[in-house]
């Protein structure tokens, strides 16, 4: 998986709680997603069609009522979600809401070695620079990411390291998702 597509899956805050509850096992039908996740009927709608729209979810033939579908994975969906529930269920239940974040995820995952600001940017060429710093300060006032002065370049430039519950996403995603060359 690469990282624009990463990008894209995360961009829908619902989208890796629904894939990690498929994973699973909650079964794929609108009530128990929507019980596991706790997502609003709205915005759980636009992840479950952004999911699909990416090739990642699809309705499961013959099972289901035409306005109760049920859904499955595609086989690039049980890849992603394998990945999604592996990081869900790292963080604590009063960290959740940082993952659903649309930048949170691959800003750790571009952190899978110290960066600096300008590298973060390189490797997610789409995130504008006001995101990816309210993205960093969230994280480090979670104390997930830490920011450290390199007072000996010259002008100073801040290093970014994952730590504590980033760096444990970070080494997970990482190893998981290609950064162009």
């Amino acid at each position: 998986m690469d990282i624009k597509f990463f990008v894209n899956i995360t961009s829908r805050a619902w989208a890796v709680p629904i894939l990690s509850n498929l994973h699973t096992g909650v079964a794929g039908r609108q009530a128990p997603l929507l019980a596991a996740t706790g997502a609003s009927r709205t915005a759980f709608a636009q992840s479950m069609d952004h999911l699909i729209e990416l090739g990642l979810l699809e309705r499961n033939p013959g099972h289901g009522h035409p306005l109760r579908p049920e859904f499955r994975l595609t086989p690039l969906g049980a890849q992603a979600a394998a990945l999604a529930a592996k990081v869900h269920r790292i963080p604590e239940q009063n960290d959740q809401d940082l993952l659903r974040r649309s930048w949170t995820l691959p800003v750790l995952t571009s952190l899978h070695t110290p960066s600096h600001f300008n590298e973060i940017k390189r490797n997610l060429h789409t995130i504008t620079d006001r995101a990816l710093s309210q993205s960093l300060k969230s994280m480090e006032s979670r104390n997930w990411v830490q920011r450290s002065v390199d007072e000996a370049a010259r002008p100073p430039r801040s290093l970014y390291r994952a730590i504590n519950t980033g760096g444990q996403i970070s080494q997970i995603t990482a190893p998981e998702i290609s950064f162009p060359i």
